[in-house]
Parts: C-alpha cells; structure tokens; sequence
C-alpha cells in the first residue's frame, strides 16, 4: 500500500546575512512536523531555501565589493550551513537563483501577462527599501513604511501590476469555505478585516531601478518583483511548468499540505500567492501557519541593538538537541516566545538533565548493579504498575492530537509528562529497597523492565524533536525505536536483552554562573557610558520627584464630554479583561509609542500605545492594565496592535493607566 503524500515547506531565507536564533526556529519547527509525518506512514517532501534577488542584497553585494552572485553564494552557503548543523531533514533546498526557477518564474509572469492578469503602468509613490514596498502617502506612518518604521523615498518607475482586485471576492469565499486555510484562527481575521475586505491595490511585480532579478523576457530592462520570484519558489521547487508539462513530483505533492512561515510575512503567503495560484489555475495549499516569533528577553532581535543570538553560539555551548528542544518547547502556538541565557541554562538543569538525563543513567545504572544488564520480566505486577503503563500507552495518543493541531510545544510537554511519571515511579517502587530483600527479586526485575519498556516508548516518540537524543537514548537500551502500530502494547522489549555497561550522561548539569561568565566573556554585553547611566539616573529621580509632588496637589478638575448614550448591548459588544505587562519597549521612531506584550488568560497580545510621555517601558512591566482584548488588529507606525490599553485623560491631556487595585489573575472578566 502506497503511502499518502504530504508536503510541507518553509517561508525561504532571505540571502541579505546569517540567520539568527528567531529564523531558525522556523527550520527546526518544520523539521520537527516533517520527521513526525515521516513517523506515523506519511511520504514526506520538505522544502527549504533562500531568495536572493532584489534591491537591497545588490546593494550589500556592492558594499561588499562582490558582484550580487557572488554575495548570495556565500549567504546561501551560511544558510545551509546552519540548517544542517541544526540536524533538518530537508528534501530540497531551493535557491532562486537556480537555473530551472529562473526560467519558470518568466514563464508564469509571460503567462499571467499574456491572460490580462499582468499589465504595464508607472509607479509614483514612496519606496521602502528594506522592505521592497511602494507605499502611498496615505499609507505611511508618521512619515516612515507601515510596515517596518524606517525612512522611504519618493519613486516613479515604470513598472507591471497584478491584478489583484480580480481575484479578491474569490479568495475571500475561499477563506470562509476553507475555515482551516489560514492558522491560528486570529491570524485569518486580521487578514479578512484588514487586507481583504477594505479592497486590494494592485500589486507591483516588476521593477527598472535595480538589475539584480529575474529579466522579464519580453521585455529586458524589467526585472521580476520578488512577489513573483520567491513565492513561486514552492511550485517550481516540484517541477511545475507554466506550460503544463509538469513533472511527477509536481503531480504527486501538490498542493502543499503546509506552509509554514513567520506572523509578520503572512500577508504575502495568504493574499498575493494564493491569487497568483487562482491565476494559473492551479489548486491552493491546503493550510498555511503563521508562527509567532521568538524574542529576546529585552525585546526583538536587532543587530543594532546589539541582542542577536544565533543557532550556532548557542550550540556551541549546550548542544543542538539542547537548542532544539529549547526552540521547540518554548514557543506556544499563538504567542511570541522568549529566549535568554538564563532560560536555556535553567531548562537545560531542570528538564534535560534532572527529568530525562538522570532517569535514563539511573535506569540503566540500576539494571547493571543488580542485574549484571540483563532485562526480563517474571511479571510481578502490581496496582502502581498499571498507572505507569496507562501514561505509556496514552501518551503516543495525546502527542498524536497535538501534533494534529500543530501545537508541537504541548506534544513535548506530554513526552516529559511519561519521563517525570518515571521518575516518580522509582520514588513509588523504590527498587534499592526491594533490592535488599532476596524475595522481592522477581519484583525488582519487574520494576526495572517496567521503567525501561515506558522510557523505549519516550525516546520513540521524542525522535522528531530531539533525533540525536532518541537515538542515543534506544542505543544505550540496545533496542530500536518503535513503529505507530507498536505503540499500541506495553511490553515489547525483548527479554534477555542488555542494557550497555556504562550510560552516558545525556545532559551534564550545567554551572550558571560559571556558565554565564563563559557567555560573558564570548558574547559581551554592551556597556552604557558611566556618564549616560547618570544622567540617565539623573532623570528617573528628577521624574520621581516630579509624580511625588503631583500626587500631593490637588486633582485636576475635569469637565467630562458626554459621548452618546450607549445601550446595555452595544457596551456589550466590547470585551473589558485584565491584562498583565509581561514586557514593553519603545517604538522605533516615534515620539509618543510604547509595544506591550500583555498577558491576558491564555494568551499574549502585543499593545501599542501613545503613553511613552508618561510611563517608561520599565514602568509598564508587570502592572495588571484594563485592556479591550476583542478590537480588529491595526498597524501603528509600522507596529502591529492587537488590543487597547484604557487610560483616564485629564484637561491637561495628561493621561493614567486603569489599573485593577488588588491582585486579580490575568484575564478576569471586567463586566
């Protein structure tokens, strides 16, 4: 019986630089989902890769003193390299400066031309360059690109248009049709309320000002946009041709099951690529995720700021299993993740080495003490037994339905959730005590087979997470990983087998201090200015003065504006919780903006608000705030907001937080 296809991809690297620890976790999250299809009798095919055409990697190639070919050579390489180090199963790694890309992306963007759906225009406008976006006036933000908060330029070019508008009402039935095309389920909102129904712009697909792209080939001093270019890159990676002679791969894997990509470029992969599929006729993905990113402790990753981790640092130090379960484990399904040191330091002692590392060396240490390593079972069970196999048994079921829903940190969750029940299996049966006793011997070998066969069962499962772990996990037992199907019984592990004389330490406890003084010294932190931190300090007392002596005047009278009369149901509508401030930063350039990540029930939701002349970021952290939590996400100065911090204004325009005044639990109910 032939096994079922499925096909999953990732967003493909931009070839500007080397990836930091935020872009890997994509890989390592595909790669995860890929390995675990593989392992429940799915035919896989995994693509990866790098786009490398447009404006700014020309002129990083010109700063360097490279030609751009030469640039994407080296970047591409690094890429690669760090996939690789990062243990990724990858089928392709497509690049789109490949020859048989390059010539298809002319023959889809002739055809799209040819059909009507491509025509020629100018464009008069404002130019991101990093972001490789026209916008209008209207659309800028404070001056600067909606979308990522730096500087634009005024440009006229001539240029070819898509027709996106054509396809618009098409693509929104198909969304509502297809409830599970677009995950997680806020994410299709915000691309319905805000990209879709308030009517789409053509779209630019061809650019004159730079010559590092695909030529049109009707037309040379045209260069293919990079809408066209990279996102076709999942199709032409198969073996599509424009022309319909399709290769077998193509046939046999499309449409994609899964298009895995970051929050921030979704737009691109549920908007503009799914039009271009309904222009040439061919069948949309069936699911495309947008993960949420992975931060740093003090905010998003940026070079200039000087917090950029990357994979291969931080390998270096604890091991790529440690990485990958580190990236794995921390990401919820819907909100941002957060990386340190100290969390990676603190995960590597608690879970790697105390719950897993320490159950598999004193399992087998037991085993070779009192049994010289050999396994058997004489079946001397009893009622504590039987708990131990039903976590066992249920666990292969539990990180089936995770994985189902894409929620590969809870999957995890449930392998240590057997581990730690092992653990507290040898606290229950205590089998140095049952050693002592000559009669309880069969008892002993019972327990010790009981242990061995459930943490089998683990390492199977932790394969797609942590492959080298796995391994060197069932190699120390002396046994091969279980099938899907074997993991319906509970007692496969061959009796007489032996167990290997001397278990290696998986996961070494790690020193924090010593640990962090290593990273120090490798990875030193910058260093404010002593002058800067005064006046700095300088600033904090005179603002604390300040509040100190505002709080003892008298409060300012206010003459209240009545706003329309509400009735019970139209207050209804909006949804009042408490949220509480888990991080905060400033808004690149802007003057009055903070970013909020607020905790609110189960959730995190990233606030901006215009309350920088008021509060400071280090203010804001860990204050319980009354926040709307159902209004439509909306770009502020390029910054994506997806809730409402309520203050009170006096008429001085002076404004103060609501805040709760005991301590209520993160995501209470205001009614």
């Amino acid at each position: 019986m032939s096994k079922k296809p499925y096909y999953i991809t990732t967003a493909i690297a931009y070839a500007s630089g080397k990836p930091h620890i935020g872009n890997t976790y994509e890989i390592v999250l595909a790669d995860s989902i890929a390995r675990y299809k593989r392992f429940i009798g799915y035919d896989v095919r995994f693509q990866t890769g790098t786009d490398e055409h447009g404006q700014k990697i020309e002129t990083k190639a010109f700063e360097s003193l490279n030609t751009p070919k030469e640039f994407v050579d080296e970047t591409a390489k690094e890429i690669k390299r760090i996939w690789d180090l990062m243990n990724t199963s990858y089928d392709k790694f497509i690049r789109t400066t490949d020859e048989d890309h390059e010539k298809q992306v002319q023959k889809i963007f002739r055809k799209l031309y040819e059909q009507g759906d491509i025509y020629k225009g100018s464009y008069d406008g404002m130019y991101c360059t990093p972001c490789e976006s026209f916008w209008t006036k209207s659309q800028l933000v404070d001056g600067c690109c909606p979308d990522c908060g730096r500087p634009v330029k005024e440009a006229s070019e001539e240029a070819y248009f898509f027709k996106m508008s054509k396809y618009a009402p098409k693509l929104i039935k198909y969304i509502e049709d297809h409830p599970e095309f677009i995950q997680p389920e806020a994410r299709k909102n915000e691309m319905v309320n805000t990209f879709l129904k308030p009517g789409l712009q053509d779209l630019c697909v061809s650019r004159t000002s730079f010559k590092w792209g695909i030529p049109v080939d009707f037309d040379k001093k045209h260069v293919v946009y990079v809408w066209i270019d990279a996102l076709s890159n999942y199709i032409t990676g198969l073996g599509y041709d424009a022309d319909g002679n399709n290769d077998e791969l193509y046939k046999k894997y499309w449409p994609a099951d899964l298009h895995l990509i970051g929050k921030d470029i979704l737009r691109f992969h549920t908007i503009y690529w799914p039009i271009m599929l309904m222009a040439l006729g061919q069948p949309l993905p069936k699911q495309i995720f947008g993960h949420p990113w992975l931060l740093q402790a003090d905010g998003k990753m940026s070079k200039s700021r000087g917090n950029v981790l990357y994979a291969d640092d931080m390998v270096d130090l604890f091991g790529v299993d440690a990485v990958r379960y580190f990236l794995l484990h921390e990401m919820p399904f819907e909100n941002d993740g957060v990386v340190s040191w100290e969390l990676l330091i603190e995960r590597v002692n608690s879970d790697l080495a105390n719950v897993l590392g320490n159950l598999v060396n004193r399992t087998i240490s037991m085993s070779n003490k009192y049994f010289d390593g050999i396994v058997t079972n004489p079946g001397v069970n009893e009622e504590v037994d039987d708990d131990l196999k039903r976590v066992a048994l249920d666990t292969r079921l539990r990180v089936n339905i995770c994985m189902d829903k894409l929620r590969v940190s809870d999957a995890i969750t449930e392998i240590w959730t057997l581990f730690k029940r092992c653990n507290k299996y040898i606290d229950e049966t205590m089998p140095w005590a049952l050693a002592k006793e000559e009669g309880k011997r069969d008892r002993l070998n019972t327990v010790l087979y009981n242990l061995i066969e459930s943490i089998t069962i683990g390492a199977s499962l932790l394969e797609p997470f942590m492959p080298q772990t796995s391994e060197s996990i069932l190699k120390q037992l002396n046994t091969e990983r279980r099938s899907v199907t074997e993991m319906s019984q509970f007692g496969l592990y061959p009796l007489g087998n032996k167990v290997t004389d001397a278990p290696e330490i998986l996961f070494a406890r790690i020193d924090t201090n010593a640990m962090l003084e290593e990273i120090e010294k490798r990875f030193p932190s910058k260093v404010e200015d002593p002058a800067e931190e005064e006046e700095k300090a300088k600033k904090a007392a005179e603002k604390a003065e300040k509040a100190a002596k505002e709080a003892k005047t008298e409060p300012t009278k206010v003459e209240a504006i009545q706003k329309k009369i509400l009735t019970i149901e139209e207050f209804d509508k909006m949804q009042l919780q408490i949220g509480e401030v888990l991080s905060c930063e400033e808004v690149p350039k802007s003057k009055k903006l903070l970013c909020s990540q607020v905790q609110v029930a189960g959730r995190v939701l990233q606030i901006v608000s215009g309350i920088k002349n008021y509060y400071s970021p280090e203010d804001m952290v860990g204050k319980k705030v009354v926040v709307i939590t159902n209004l439509a996400p909306a770009k502020l100065a390029g910054t994506l907001s997806e809730g409402m911090l309520l203050c009170a204004e006096d008429d001085e325009g002076r404004l103060a937080l609501l805040t709760a005044d005991k301590d209520v639990p993160a995501g209470s109910m205001i009614s």
